[in-house]
Formats: C-alpha cells, sequence, structure tokens
C-alpha cells in the first residue's frame, strides 16, 4: 500500500520533495506514526535540517558504468536539501542509516576530511588522470556549501594539481566561484552541466522544492558563457505527462544562453524512489497519476525501475523513443556548437603540494 496525505494523517510539508519517510531495508526495526493524534509532538514535522559531520577513508569513486562518460566522482555531501523527489540517489541514503525519504532532505552529511584525503590521492605517483565528476550522487552546491565551502576547496585543489573536474548542478551558487572556474577553463580543465527540468516554475516547487528557479538556471548558464567556461545543459529526468512537453523550451533557452552541450535521461524509480514519487504523484497530480505512471512504465519493459546498463538511462519503447526524438531535433535546432568538449589531462602535477611548500 503508497502511504497518502489520508493514511499518515499529515498535511503536506511544503518545502519537501518527499513527503514521508519510506522504511530502511536494511534496518529490522524503524518509526512509525500510527496514532498522530495521541503524540504531543509529530517527528516527522521538524523541518530543522540536521548537518552531520563524517570522516571517510576514501573519497573518489571510480566509474565503470557504461552509461556515465567519466573516470571518477566526488561527492562532499551525502543526501540532499533542495529536496528533489525523483533523486535516484535517495537510495543511497540507507547505507548511512536513514530513510530515503525527509532524512535524505533534512539529514545532510558532511565528509569533512575531504580535501586532505583528495590532496592524499592527487600526489600519488600511481594516479591515473581522469576528469572527476562532482555532483553524481548529491549538488555539490546545495544550500549547505554556502558556509562550508567544500567544493570551493576542491575546485582550488583541482587548480593548484591542474587535474580535470565536471560539475552537474541546478543551484546558481556556482557563481560564486567564476574565478576559480575561469582559470581552470582556461586550461581546459573543467566543463558545467547546468540541470534545468522544465520551464513551468509551478511544477519546479514541487518536484524540486528547493533548487534555483529555472530562470536562475539558465542564467547561470549565460553567466558561465559569458566567462567562456564550457558549459551545457542537462534536461534530467524527463517525466513523460509532467515535463516532456517542456523539452524544446528549455533547450531553446539554454541555447540562447549559450549552452554548448546538451544531455538528458528519462526518468527511474528504483528502489525506495518508486514508493516516494507514486505518494508525490497522487498528492499532487491525482488527475493525471495513473497515466503518467503508466507511462513511466512503458519505459521501462512495464516497470518504473530499471537498472540495465545502456537502457536504464534513456529507457525503451514508443513513448521513450518519441521522447529521445523530440530532444535530438530540438537539441540539433537550438544547440549551435557541435565540439565536444576535451578535457586537458596533460597538465596534471602530482607534485603540486610540494613545488607550494618548496616555496616557503
Amino acid at each position: 500500500m503508497i502511504a497518502t496525505m489520508e493514511t499518515t494523517g499529515v498535511d503536506y510539508f511544503k518545502g519537501r520533495g518527499a513527503q514521508l519517510n519510506t522504511p530502511n531495508k536494511f534496518l529490522q526495526q524503524r518509526y512509525v506514526q500510527d496514532h498522530v493524534e495521541g503524540l504531543d509532538e509529530s517527528f516527522l514535522q521538524s523541518e530543522k535540517t540536521e548537518i552531520i559531520y563524517t570522516f571517510p577513508k576514501t573519497i573518489i569513486n571510480k566509474v565503470e558504468s557504461e552509461d556515465l562518460g567519466f573516470g571518477y566522482s566526488l561527492n562532499p555531501y551525502q543526501g540532499c536539501e533542495h529536496g528533489c523527489v525523483y533523486c535516484y540517489a535517495r537510495n543511497t541514503h540507507e547505507y548511512w542509516g536513514y530513510s530515503a525519504g525527509l532524512d535524505f532532505e533534512r539529514k545532510i552529511i558532511v565528509k569533512k576530511n575531504v580535501i586532505e584525503l583528495l590532496e592524499k590521492q592527487l600526489s600519488k605517483k600511481s594516479w591515473k588522470v581522469k576528469p572527476i565528476l562532482l555532483s553524481g550522487n548529491t549538488d555539490c552546491y546545495q544550500p549547505v556549501e554556502r558556509d562550508l565551502e567544500l567544493t570551493r576547496k576542491i575546485l582550488q585543489t583541482c587548480l593548484k594539481y591542474k587535474h580535470p573536474v565536471s560539475i552537474i548542478t541546478k543551484n546558481a551558487l556556482i557563481k560564486r566561484d567564476l574565478d576559480l572556474l575561469s582559470r581552470l577553463a582556461e586550461q581546459n580543465l573543467v566543463h558545467v552541466m547546468v540541470s534545468v527540468t522544465g520551464v513551468n516554475e509551478k511544477v519546479r516547487q514541487l518536484l524540486e522544492p528547493r533548487t534555483a528557479s529555472y530562470r536562475s538556471r539558465i542564467g547561470v548558464i549565460e553567466t558561465l558563457s559569458k566567462y567562456k567556461i564550457p558549459c551545457g545543459v542537462m534536461v534530467a529526468p524527463i517525466i513523460p505527462g509532467i515535463n516532456n512537453h517542456e523539452i524544446p523550451l528549455v533547450l531553446e533557452q539554454a541555447g540562447f544562453a549559450g549552452a554548448s552541450s546538451a544531455g538528458m535521461t528519462i526518468v527511474r524509480l528504483n528502489g525506495a524512489v518508486e514508493q516516494l514519487f507514486k505518494d508525490w504523484l497522487i498528492k499532487n497530480f491525482p488527475d493525471r497519476a495513473d497515466k503518467v505512471w503508466s507511462q513511466i512504465c512503458d519505459c521501462h519493459g512495464g516497470k518504473v525501475s530499471d537498472s540495465r546498463p545502456g537502457v536504464r538511462m534513456r529507457g525503451e519503447g514508443k513513448i521513450a523513443e518519441s521522447i529521445t526524438q523530440l530532444f535530438n531535433m530540438s537539441k540539433n535546432r537550438f544547440i549551435k556548437s557541435k565540439n565536444e568538449f576535451e578535457f586537458n589531462c596533460t597538465s596534471f602535477n602530482h607534485q603540486a603540494n610540494k613545488i607550494q611548500l618548496a616555496l616557503f
């Protein structure tokens, strides 16, 4: 049974994508609210975001998936206050003992020693240079970054070692680091993808409640282009019946702003995200919930979840094919640049830290 507003007995959590805490599959016990009226205070009602500091042993993940075109990923934060209800990264929060639902948005794990570990890795003679993706899991420019500046410090480290770095974000906070991004861009060491899922602000506020507005994100592309920082637009995820009809408008605006590339994925609802998204869909779009759900299933062989390499990101079937066709037509029309960006992997210096120390 899918939990809804009627079955949980709680009001809609404005400013949050998830509307419940799904069970953690790794835990034998869990908290429930069977009789809300009998509680003095609901433990799910708290809007406060909790910051949890950790000290991991490793920070860089080697990516071998054929669906992703990069070598490494690095996530300074786990969990994301942006609250995008469809986010596949929600499932990873269960490894930390939390729920993929509201916990994912309210309990933000900060990897305190990220710079120390990054420097240690880049200083190794055996290190093989490939672009490191920031935000492969959760957004590196989410709200907590404004105060902690871990992403900025990562960029400073990449600049020092002359190591290529790729970024994907949906937050205008990235403009704070134009000074570093410009210097990286001068050496072909950085590329940015800005995630823009549509043009309808009312839908965005429900789908991605704590992200920058669509207009602000297009403004990010415009600013990055002005500073000659290579950037593109990522239309992801495309949800049939929700935002697929906005693909041409997104690419038109992004192309006009200066995007030199574009990518897309079709929504897939793996693990706990299936329950979270269906609950969200019923509460916000009851008139079309069944139709949207059916169309998502049509894109994944009759299911909403898909883990098959090479298929899971693009989908299959007639609806997926029509979405891909619309995207390709719009991309060819509005994204002018045809030159694929190439990272500079030859300037890397693993002795950068020693050289810097020698100056003193």
